[in-house]
Parts: structure tokens; C-alpha cells; sequence
């Protein structure tokens, strides 16, 4: 379970099953599939300021990591909430984020600020809420691959947890528990490699002595394709996902079927993503219930996004569409 970075959200329990990542902004729109710099953190790795970087791990990566490319054409950035992001940073590195988000029912703010102290980097984070939660994530140059993540929670009775990630060139695997006599412990782990991977994600509830979640997927992988299947929801709900590159990486197309065993109901969601110009790119989403979501990104300076969304009801088209604002500000 990694950190979190950007949306103002509430803490995420362990056993909360793998989803679409939280809204963020993607990176410069050529090519498509580039790593989004809002979600990197400037400079070296912790591991190379210690002098003693591990080498990095060419394997699968987490379970999380299935049908993530899918999931993310599918359903990144499209929001009909108005956000206003600010980060600055520190003459020391630490980088300090502040966040609006104005929905229908209220006006959520946030803060965050994430420095590092010798090989451990410290995220705090205060929300409109009064939730203050500090996060630390650390590495080890003894066991390359090895991070440690503890999240501890200052202003509710909710109890600290702690997260084990290891990467290895075949294996990804995690381990998370809340630090308290009775926990629910989260245990995910992926075995192959760049092309195919298999893996399972089990949460075991010690104190009821059940398995509230067992997940299972598998993932494969060349150029420019991405797919995955998933039976999630205890074996209930069956899904396939697809991602392509098209046109010299200039455009993506993507779809997701998902089935459930038990209500026999069928949900189908197709995207399209266009690079306009290299500042500017427009997604367009549609699934078979009739929701049509579109948006237009356009980078203004270096790191710096706006993004403008829309929703709107094809099978009630006399309904007003949904419209969002996001902007977010780097220096």
C-alpha cells in the first residue's frame, strides 16, 4: 500500500480492495503512456541520498499493478468537482501542497508535506476534517527491494498500520496489518515478469478468524498491449481489461468488461485517448449503462494542468451534463 500524494481523501484501510487509482494529473500528453510527473517526487531516490542505492527491480511490481493502464484511461482525471492544486517547495526539498476541492455537498481542504530525514521520507497530511496522517516510508540498502510504510492516524481512534513492499526481478509482494492486538492483515503478492504475471491479493480478519477478501488476477504484457483478468469479490465478479497504443503512441484505446456471477449483470466501458498537440490531450469514456465522460488537458507550463471534464446521461439526455474543473500549479 503505497502513500497517498494527491485527493483529499480519508485514511484507506488495508483491506480495502484493489481500485482506480485516486484522481491525479498525468504528465505531458506524448506520449500517452508516459509516467505522470505530478505523482513523482523531485530529485534523487532515498535510497541513492544514502549513498547505497539498490538496484531496481525489472520484475512485475504489485498486485496493484494489474490492469492499471486500463483502469487509468478509464477513469483518471475525469471529475465534475472543482480543484484547485498549489505546490511549492522548500529551499531544503520539503515540498508543501495545499488543496481545494468544492463539491455539491461541501468545501474539503487539505495540506501536505512531504520531506525526508536521512532514508526516511515523511508525508503528513491535515484535512478539513480535522484528520491529521503521518506516513513513512523508508527503504533498506541491505535488502535491496525492501520498503516499510507506517501509517499512523493523530486525531481518531482508528489504530496505526504497517505496510512490508518487497520487489524482486520475478516477485512483488506486500504485506500490510493494523498494529493493534487483533488485526486485519493484507497480503498480496504477483510472480512472473515484464510480460506475464499472476497473483493474488487475501485479507484474513484475525479477530473473526474469516477471510473478508480473496482476489485473483493475472496480467500480460508487450510493446504497446496491456490486458488482465481479475475474479475480485470473493470469486462473484469476473473482469477483463484491455490497453493499446495506437498511432506511434500519439493515441490509446482501452475497454473493461466486468461480470457478476451472482446478479448475472454485465458492464462494459470503452475509452479513447488523443494527444491534440505535445501540450494537450482529450480522453473520451463510454460504458453500456449510457454515461458519456470526456475531458481536455492542457499543460500550461512545465507540471503545471488544467483540466476541464464533463458527464452527461445519454438515456436522459434532458438532463443537464456535469461539468469539472481541475487545475493544478507546480513551480
Amino acid at each position: 500500500m503505497a502513500d497517498p500524494v494527491d485527493a483529499p481523501s480519508k485514511p484507506t484501510p488495508v483491506d480495502v480492495p484493489s481500485k482506480p487509482a485516486p484522481v491525479d494529473v498525468p504528465s505531458k500528453p506524448a506520449p500517452v503512456d508516459a509516467p505522470s510527473k505530478a505523482a513523482q517526487v523531485d530529485g534523487p531516490s532515498m535510497a541513492a541520498q544514502c549513498g547505497a542505492p539498490p538496484k531496481a527491480a525489472t520484475g512485475p511490481g504489485l498486485y496493484s499493478e494489474i490492469g492499471k493502464k486500463a483502469r487509468d484511461l478509464l477513469c483518471k482525471d475525469f471529475t465534475t468537482d472543482q480543484k484547485l492544486t498549489l505546490t511549492t517547495y522548500a529551499a531544503n526539498g520539503t515540498a508543501i501542497t495545499a488543496t481545494s476541492t468544492t463539491t455539491k455537498e461541501a468545501v474539503l481542504g487539505e495540506i501536505q508535506t512531504q520531506f525526508k530525514y536521512n532514508n526516511v521520507k515523511i508525508d503528513v497530511k491535515a484535512n478539513s476534517d480535522s484528520q491529521v496522517l503521518i506516513t513513512t516510508t523508508s527503504e533498506t540498502r541491505y535488502i535491496p527491494g525492501l520498503k516499510r510504510i507506517v501509517t499512523v492516524p493523530l486525531t481518531n481512534h482508528t489504530p496505526a498500520k504497517a505496510e512490508l513492499q518487497y520487489f524482486h526481478d520475478y516477485a512483488g509482494i506486500s504485506v500490510g496489518f493494523g498494529l493493534h492486538s487483533k488485526p486485519l492483515i493484507n497480503v498480496s503478492a504477483l510472480v512472473g515478469n515484464k510480460a506475464f504475471a499472476l497473483g493474488a491479493d487475501v485479507a484474513y480478519d484475525s479477530a473473526t478468524g474469516d477471510f473478508t477478501k480473496y482476489n485473483f488476477g493475472a496480467s500480460f504484457t508487450n510493446d504497446d498491449l496491456y490486458a488482465a483478468v481479475m475474479l475480485n469479490n470473493k470469486g462473484d465478479s469476473l473482469s477483463a481489461s484491455y490497453y493499446q497504443m495506437v498511432s506511434n503512441s500519439q493515441a490509446a484505446a482501452g475497454g473493461e468488461v466486468s461480470h457478476s456471477l451472482s446478479s448475472h449483470e454485465t458492464t462494459t466501458t470503452l475509452g479513447f485517448q488523443y494527444s491534440l498537440d505535445p501540450l494537450t490531450t482529450t480522453k473520451v469514456r463510454y460504458d453500456n449503462h449510457g454515461m458519456v465522460r470526456a475531458l481536455i488537458q492542457h499543460e500550461l507550463r512545465p507540471k503545471s494542468l488544467l483540466t476541464i471534464s464533463s458527464e452527461f446521461d445519454t438515456k436522459a439526455i434532458e438532463k443537464s451534463s456535469k461539468i469539472g474543473l481541475s487545475l493544478l500549479l507546480k513551480p
